[in-house]
């Protein structure tokens, strides 16, 4: 596929990063068993709501939301109630020219693969105050009060909004600063090995993707080999982009304003259609999603031993960009998307973002064209995990879809042709990019 992979340097560098990430997943001694929701250790359906809550009332709950429009429709699910704002910190130095940030291989009881790429730091608040009594977070000390290192990137952003109730991290980068003490389940890289990585399934992890998307990608590394590239480069330069910053965010709070959603965080109890069983809330007649309960067992984490619940989905989801030049600079095609669990309702978006079911997407614009399996139009195609925290063998395909020059410049209003620039703009501030348009910057970023 042009473009989906990095070039050979990039790969001789990351064999070692292989090697390493492979090393450590020997070393883990762990294990995840799914058990009763009776089994889980601090973890209870509160009598008066019916919500699954930790017995500190810290951590997240599992509850339910519902949402009703100005044209009668209502809608319910049971969604992760997350309030905290928990920290995604990425240490990064500069040594002899060459800039390389500090990475973990952290086991997560949901991954699929068990352990991933992650940033230094991936803790909620209830863990780095160790509201679960276990060891302190390594490398905090980098990232909080007097002694942190100096800012390069810090922003508050959201998480999945069908899965996640308002729940948003503070992704944050800073200038190391003193001596780092090294530890075998941490690696320094450079943004290239990583990017390279990201064209493997299931190994660079959702945390470390989001944090990177916030660093702005280099056009000096893309060599215009190709009118795509050529144009990938000039999608770059603020000055490239045919309308202005106001005309683009005032077309996004357009879409704020004209989203009549109203969503109000209620008992899971009483979510109709979903039945709390011994082992598994689930959607009667199957869904998209399902609770269930798992024992985990990590040598390598704070605490070596807990139990939780999980979110399952049933299927793997898609998101996508279309991307085609407009006056020779590469545009990607966004989508003004509102969803139930994101703190201002509405974010930018991908073109296509497919439900892990995949059933309420059949018909979604573009969905057609982001499912294409030409050779020619592929320029990005992954399937990367999402957050292995609270999510069981969550994978969505990341995909980015040149679709041409004669692709049609009209759109629905809800879309709109960007640049990548005007992307990397929105997303230093928060709550404009979505998660998934996150990842797929972060990948596109990779693109050389």
């Amino acid at each position: 596929m042009p473009g989906a992979q990095a070039a050979p340097t990039d790969a001789n560098r990351s064999a070692g990063v292989r090697e390493w990430l492979a090393d450590r997943a020997r070393a883990i001694r762990c294990s995840v068993t799914r058990v009763p929701f009776a089994e889980l250790d601090a973890w209870g359906f509160d009598p008066g709501t019916g919500n699954l809550v930790h017995d500190s009332g810290r951590f997240f709950a599992v509850a339910g939301v519902r949402v009703d429009d100005d044209g009668g429709r209502r809608a319910a699910q049971p969604i992760l109630n997350q309030p905290e704002i928990g920290i995604l910190g990425l240490l990064t130095r500069e040594s002899g020219g060459v800039r390389r940030y500090l990475v973990q291989a952290k086991m997560e009881p949901g991954n699929i693969n068990t352990l991933q790429l992650a940033p230094t730091v991936q803790a909620t608040r209830s863990n780095y105050t160790r509201v679960h009594g276990g060891r302190k977070t390594r490398y905090l000390e980098h990232f909080r009060g007097a002694g942190r290192g100096r800012p390069v990137v810090d922003v508050l952003q959201s998480e999945q909004g069908s899965w996640f109730l308002r729940k948003r991290n503070r992704n944050i980068v800073v200038e190391a600063a003193g001596d780092i003490p090294e530890h075998p389940d941490f690696r320094w890289m450079t943004r290239a090995e990583i990017n390279e990585l990201l064209t493997l399934d299931n190994v660079v992890g959702m945390d470390i993707r989001t944090v990177l998307s916030c660093l702005p990608g280099d056009a000096a590394e893309i060599v215009p080999r190709d009118e795509f590239t050529a144009a990938l480069r000039r999608s770059h330069d603020r000055a490239a982009a045919p309308s202005g910053r106001a005309e683009l965010l005032s077309w996004f709070t357009e879409a704020r304003s004209a989203c009549d959603w109203r969503v109000e965080a209620v008992p899971l109890k009483d979510v109709p259609g979903w039945t709390t069983g011994p082992d598994e809330v689930a959607a009667d007649g199957g869904g998209p999603f399902r609770i269930i309960g798992a024992r985990v067992v990590a040598g390598s984490r704070e605490v070596t031993a807990w139990s939780q619940p999980l979110l399952e989905p049933l299927g793997v989801g898609m998101s996508a960009f279309l991307a085609r030049p407009i006056g020779g600079v590469l545009h990607l095609l966004a989508r003004a998307r509102p969803q139930a669990g994101l703190p201002d309702l509405v974010e930018i978006g991908p073109t296509v973002q497919l439900p892990a079911d995949g059933e309420p997407g059949r018909t979604a614009p573009f969905a057609a064209e982001a499912r294409t399996e030409d050779p020619a139009r592929v320029r990005f195609d992954t399937v990367l995990s999402e957050e292995g925290g609270r999510f069981y063998h969550a994978r969505s395909r990341y995909r980015v879809i040149d679709v041409g020059a004669d692709f049609p410049l009209d759109v629905p209003p809800d879309f709109r042709w960007v640049t990548v620039r005007q992307l990397m703009d929105l997303v230093e501030h928060k709550h404009y990019l979505n998660i998934e348009a996150r990842t797929l910057l972060a990948c596109v970023h990779s693109l050389r």
